[in-house]
Order: C-alpha cells, then structure tokens, then sequence
C-alpha cells in the first residue's frame, strides 16, 4: 500500500483509535494505514484531549478548528502591519522573518508561514502575492544569447582564485549590462560578490567605449582594497577590459559562454531591478538619482547569506577591516 499525503478523515481517525487501543506502534498503525509514522504521531500528539486522550470524534472537531483558525500573522495587527509594509517595500518572506529574529522581535514567525498567510484563500482578494519579488510560483526559462566572438585578453573564470569563488575575500566584483526592449539606454550593474552590495548606473548604448568609460568611473571612485577583480560575461560590450586593469589595477575573468549562473550575483540583482524596472521601461524616464534611490533600496534590504544584515552594513564593515 502507497503512503498517502492527504489530510486525515474521520473514518481514519476512527481505525487510528482501534488501532492505537489495541497497543500497535505508531510505525505499524502507520504500514497498516499507508501513512507515514510521522503523520500517525502528530495526529495522536496534536489532536488528543489533555485528560480523555485520543477520542475520533474531538480529534476530527479539533483538526477542523485548527484548520479554520486565523494565522498567527492574522491575529497580530502589528506583526500584520509589519509584514505588509515590507512587502510593499520588495522584502522576500525569508528576509522578513530573518529580520525579525535578528532585531529580536516579540513576535517572529518562519517563512512558510508568511507564504500561507500570502496565499490564504480568505486573503486572496488582496493579491499580496503580486508584492512577491517574483510575483509567480515557479522560476522562468533560462534563455541561451547567440555564440559572440573571442575578447582579446581573455581570462577564463576557471583562474579565479579560490577565495574569490568561495566569496571569502572582499573587493571581488561582477558586471553586467542590463538592455530593455526599447533599445534606448542600458543600465551597467555591479555587485560585489562577499557583501551583494550594488552599484548601478546608466549607459546610452551598448559600445565597449562608453561601457569602459563608466566601468572606469564608478570602480576608480572605490579605495582599492574595494576593487579587485570584475567577472564579465563575453559581451562585445566588455571588450576594452583591459583598461582596467592597465589605470585601476583591476583584474578581469570572464564567464564560459551560455554560462549565466556563473555570475549568479548579478543575475539575482538584475532580477530584484527587474521588478521596479521591466524590459519595457524606457530607462530616459530615470534620472541618474533616481537610479542611485533604486540601487540604495537594494543595498539597505536585508540578505539571508549575510546574516540578514544589509549589503550596504556588509560592505562598510568589510571595507573597514581592510582600511
């Protein structure tokens, strides 16, 4: 018989009562019912009467009302208040409950409980799941660009020291350009690998003179412990990286090609600006300062992978150290 995963009805609760009476364990109630130990245990140890023990009829009763009953998100107006305002602001679930316990709140909960309270049926008129930082249940596609020609100079990222793959070491960066289905105007982003923390500015086209030029400018105003390596993938637009390495003594590697998650730092920032800036923007619509407020609200949200501790707090800590 096949171990079930549905909830228990009142007929199994009823040969869960004859079985339990008659002194089998919880492992044989579980291979006579096709239910796993563990489903057997919790509904004998949640559903039992503090002095009666396990009846059917009050188990059933109190399963409903448990299943009816608010969540605890719910019943606290400030806990409520202060998961929805974080949501608005693009906080993720893990990242509200990881703050929460980090600040040492009255009340904390776990992640999964954020999501039920997100997708409670009663709740579904409020749509809170489009404040989701991907605002869907599943993953997209990964997309393949065509095949580019060689960069001259090019370093595989295959010799990239140890401690920069192991993101132990500080001032190791990544860089992409973003582009936008209009086709005017790209967004040069930056992250720094140990800290996630971001830089971001724009770019009129896509020729590697003016990428090199703002590449320059944005990594030239960093102290030098700040900058030590970049990792590009093989964009024409990258072409000149040399020259980084001649005026700012910066080293560069690039991805295999087709390789995207080998800078999986940028590619999850890419995807946080995405939400405020879809492939239909028309990126002329933001001001240099608007593009600084939308790299800041990602530097000062809290990250799981640092503790729940800010980019930004992440990186003036580990620049400190190094200065």
């Amino acid at each position: 018989m096949g171990t079930k995963y549905d909830q228990l009805d009142i007929d199994e609760r009823y040969e869960i009562y004859r079985l339990h009476e008659a002194g089998k364990s919880r492992g044989e109630i579980g291979r006579l019912m096709g239910r796993s130990a563990s489903t057997i245990g919790r509904e004998l140890r949640r559903n039992s009467l503090p002095k009666g023990g396990y009846k059917p009829a009050s188990a059933d009763r109190i399963a409903l009302f448990r299943r009816r009953r608010s969540s605890e998100i719910e019943r606290l107006s400030p806990l409520r208040s202060y998961v929805g305002d974080r949501l608005a602001m693009g906080w993720s679930p893990e990242q509200i409950a990881g703050r929460l316990r980090l600040e040492g709140s009255e009340h904390t909960v776990c992640h999964e409980t954020i999501y039920r309270f997100i997708y409670r049926p009663r709740l579904r008129g409020e749509k809170l799941y489009r404040l989701l930082p991907r605002a869907k249940a599943t993953r997209g596609r990964r997309y393949f660009k065509r095949r580019r020609e060689p960069i001259p100079g090019r370093r595989s990222i295959h010799h990239r020291p140890p401690d920069v793959e192991s993101r132990s070491a500080f001032g190791h960066w990544e860089g992409d350009l973003m582009q936008f289905r209009t086709q005017r105007g790209n967004l040069l982003t930056l992250c720094e690998r140990k800290t996630r923390f971001t830089l971001a500015a724009p770019v009129k086209t896509k020729t590697a003179e003016e990428t090199d030029t703002m590449l320059r400018t944005i990594l030239g105003s960093l102290p030098q412990p700040a900058r030590q390596t970049i990792t590009f993938d093989n964009g024409s637009e990258f072409t000149l990286h040399r020259n980084l390495t001649q005026s700012l003594a910066i080293e560069t590697v690039f991805c295999d090609p087709h390789s995207p998650w080998q800078r999986g730092t940028t590619e999850n920032t890419n995807g946080i600006i995405r939400r405020d800036m879809p492939r239909k923007t028309q990126i002329s619509d933001y001001t240099a300062r608007g593009i600084d407020e939308l790299a800041w609200a990602i530097n000062s949200t809290p990250r799981k992978c640092l503790g729940f501790k800010t980019p930004a707090e992440a990186f003036l800590e580990n620049l400190n150290r190094r200065t």
